[in-house]
């Protein structure tokens, strides 16, 4: 009975989604740009296997005919929280 339940029920079984976001600034034509990292797939193992680091580029929207690339680079612990951030292109704005 509790299977044909948790079938027929609205409640959604899936797992909340975790995301790191931020907003970088273009070095170029100014636009401000949301990142958005998924926590729980994006992240890889760092070399030493005691947390994690992604790599993500970003372009803006195009509307100031601007498609500069912004690199971004961040380290985090084994506990998803961020140690460091590296930008290229642009600057992080808080």
């Amino acid at each position: 009975m509790g299977f044909l339940k948790k079938l027929f029920s609205n409640e959604s079984s899936k797992p909340e989604k975790h995301y790191y976001t931020f907003n970088v600034k273009c070095n170029r034509c100014g636009e401000i740009i949301e990142g958005r990292i998924d926590l729980d797939n994006d992240l890889s193992l760092d070399d030493e296997g005691e947390g994690y680091q992604v790599r993500k580029g970003l372009i803006g929207s195009g509307d100031n005919r601007c498609f500069q690339q912004i690199k971004v680079e961040l380290t985090f612990d084994s506990n998803r929280q961020v140690l460091e951030r590296q930008i290229t292109g642009g600057t992080f704005v808080e």
